[in-house]
């Protein structure tokens, strides 16, 4: 390498550490900043906190635009606990909301189907490369959150579902106005390999952060002390924890 490769990588590496270092005296380091991508994981991160601060909106369609076929990804679990509700079909489903809240609260699907409901015709989009379009039905995760009463130090929301896929979102995501806990596709009940009874659907991030198959959310102020660590199962597949779009 010639000696001025050598001064501008060394000022590129510079730069990033700087910016990272900000990031991290701002608190917007993601759970999941080590490894080879954990610089860039920050920045973007960190960027995308900074530029959509003001609940920027996920592009929503009209009903002539919903995809006639769309891809499932996964099955439902095979669980005996995830079987035995389907098998009734989810008349003893629960929705438990714990953690940093005032009020610890155990939601039925009739509870859920009981508060105003959102509705929204976007894009999901798959870390795969496929991607469809679909009207979406549920409650607002913040209306959950807030009947629930969230604490003051609360930092994260972390959804537990029936099977092994387990996530978190921040606040900013979780409270934003697009965010859902959706029971409803297309005009139809939730079918079973799209997540039923109810699911996360979060539109302004890649598809695998949409969880199905919820069982527990529980809010916290910290992500170290859960399973890995990292927020999500997600950088353990090799994703990572936040995929903003």
């Amino acid at each position: 390498m010639t000696r001025r490769k050598i001064v501008t990588a060394a000022a590129s590496v510079t730069g990033l550490a700087v910016a990272a270092n900000l990031a991290d005296r701002y608190g917007l380091v993601p759970p999941d900043p080590g490894g080879i991508y954990g610089v860039g994981e920050t920045l973007t991160y960190a960027a995308q906190r900074v530029l959509m601060s003001h609940h920027s909106m996920a592009r929503e369609f009209d009903r002539s635009r919903i995809t006639r076929v769309f891809p499932v990804n996964g099955k439902p679990p095979d669980n005996d606990d995830y079987q035995r509700l389907l098998s009734g079909k989810f008349a003893d489903w629960r929705l438990t909301v714990d953690g940093l809240v005032a009020r610890p609260t155990i939601f039925s699907l009739a509870d859920l189907m009981r508060f105003p409901s959102r509705t929204h015709i976007t894009q999901q989009e798959c870390e795969e490369g496929w991607s469809f379009i679909a009207e979406w039905t549920g409650v607002p995760l913040s209306t959950l959150l807030s009947t629930a009463g969230i604490g003051a130090r609360a930092k994260y929301v972390v959804f537990f579902p029936f099977d092994e896929n387990w996530d978190s979102l921040d606040l900013p995501d979780a409270f934003h106005p697009q965010t859902l806990i959706a029971y409803g596709l297309n005009g139809e009940e939730l079918p079973p390999p799209h997540g039923a009874p109810a699911r996360l659907r979060v539109p302004r991030q890649l598809g695998y952060k949409s969880i199905k198959y919820l069982s527990r959310i529980t809010v916290t102020d910290s992500l170290k002390n859960i399973l890995n660590g990292k927020g999500s199962i997600s950088p353990d597949l090799g994703y990572s924890w936040y995929a903003g779009i």
